[in-house]
């Protein structure tokens, strides 16, 4: 039986992200590694190599296709109840301990780690979206910088059916593939896992290209959540806290920040999982840096009004949640709150369209995608 790699090496084609450089080297830009690489060897991602001088990446195939609610992503401020049609390919740029998605991501380094790729065309996948009732195709799972290509791809064909567009990242972005991504992409999620540097070369990266990327991708208009998994021991300081809270308000108050519960997966087994009152503590600290909308996850019915979105003027409920179930909804179809008219930063439609799931599915094999 083939390696893995072998697999993958023939759903692939010329990349896009990328400049030629001496003697038949090639440089990747699809993350902020910018990967110098000799002809024959991959970058750090595993998954783009460089063939005689040309860069290949990955195409033609998903390792998982899901149907989510759109606040799973997490988006709070973009259609809410909204289905997000999630597919992922396989590999990352990082090598985070604790990973969730690491079937998917750790493929290629972690033997232990299966998710066969299964072949599929970008239209086959949006037409299965459409067919679903998504509102938005959402390239996750993996690290979806590094399939940058088949992302886009997957983006055109959903966008000529009327659906919007999502990434799911760790932001490890770099200015080239962003412009890459942009004219193609509607909303992005970021992991800040850490604000401390050293932290982050643990997990195989640098704390300041992805301070970098949350700037660049608010700065071009797209909308942007941020996500901070709270792990004791490793992120869960209140100074560390309140210098990440004031970073995410300096780039604007109005980027939404959710910090989430850790519990013990993948190789990160030894801290306990976090509690609702260390997500309320540290919410708090996102409130005191200037942060308008802080939300707390993954703890539903334990963390109060933190699963809410509120009005930053009147304070009142506009959309109630349990965990990604849509309650309430004070949202006028201009984007503003119901009682005083404030607007509400983010993505909304007309009126709220009811909510398809309140949790995760696989799609039924009607449309002959082969699903794992």
């Amino acid at each position: 039986m083939p390696a893995l790699g072998e697999v993958l090496q023939i759903r692939t084609r010329e990349g896009d992200v990328y400049e030629r450089l001496d003697r038949g080297w090639v440089r990747c830009h699809a993350c902020g590694h910018d990967c110098p690489i000799p002809p024959g060897a991959a970058g750090v991602c595993k998954v783009r190599y460089n063939d005689g001088g040309m860069l290949r990446v990955p195409w033609g195939y998903v390792a998982g296709v899901q149907c989510d609610p759109i606040e799973k992503k997490p988006f709070f401020h973009a259609w809410p109840g909204g289905l997000a049609y999630s597919f992922g390919m396989l590999g990352c740029d990082l090598h985070c301990g604790y990973c969730q998605n690491w079937v998917t991501s750790q493929a290629l380094r972690d033997p232990t780690a299966v998710a066969p790729p299964r072949d599929v065309d970008a239209e086959a996948l949006a037409v299965d979206a459409v067919r679903l009732g998504a509102r938005v195709v959402v390239s996750t799972y993996n690290e979806p910088l590094i399939t940058a290509e088949w992302g886009v791809a997957v983006f055109k064909a959903a966008r000529e059916r009327g659906l919007a567009t999502g990434f799911v990242s760790n932001g490890n972005a770099t200015p080239q593939v962003l412009d890459y991504l942009t004219p193609w992409i509607d909303l992005y999620k970021i992991d800040l896992k850490s604000f401390d540097d050293k932290q982050y070369r643990k997990l195989g990266g640098r704390l300041q290209p992805i301070l970098e990327s949350i700037r660049a991708i608010h700065a071009r208009g797209l909308w942007v959540e941020i996500v901070t998994l709270l792990i004791a021991g490793f992120n869960d300081s209140d100074e560390e806290i309140r210098m990440l809270t004031e970073f995410v308000a300096s780039v604007s108050p109005d980027i939404p920040w959710h910090v989430t519960a850790f519990h013990q997966d993948y190789r990160m087994l030894d801290p306990m999982a976090t509690t609702a009152a260390q997500l309320r503590t540290a919410a708090a600290i996102g409130r005191r840096a200037g942060l308008r909308y802080v939300y707390a996850g993954n703890l539903p019915g334990q963390v109060g009004a933190l699963e809410h979105t509120h009005c930053a003027a009147c304070t009142r409920v506009l959309i109630e949640r349990y965990g990604y179930h849509i309650r309430e909804y004070n949202v006028t179809g201009q984007g503003q709150c119901r009682f005083c008219s404030t607007a509400l930063p983010g993505r909304w439609d007309r009126e709220f369209g009811g909510q398809i799931a309140s949790g995760p599915f696989l799609p039924h094999d009607r449309s002959r995608l082969r699903i794992v």
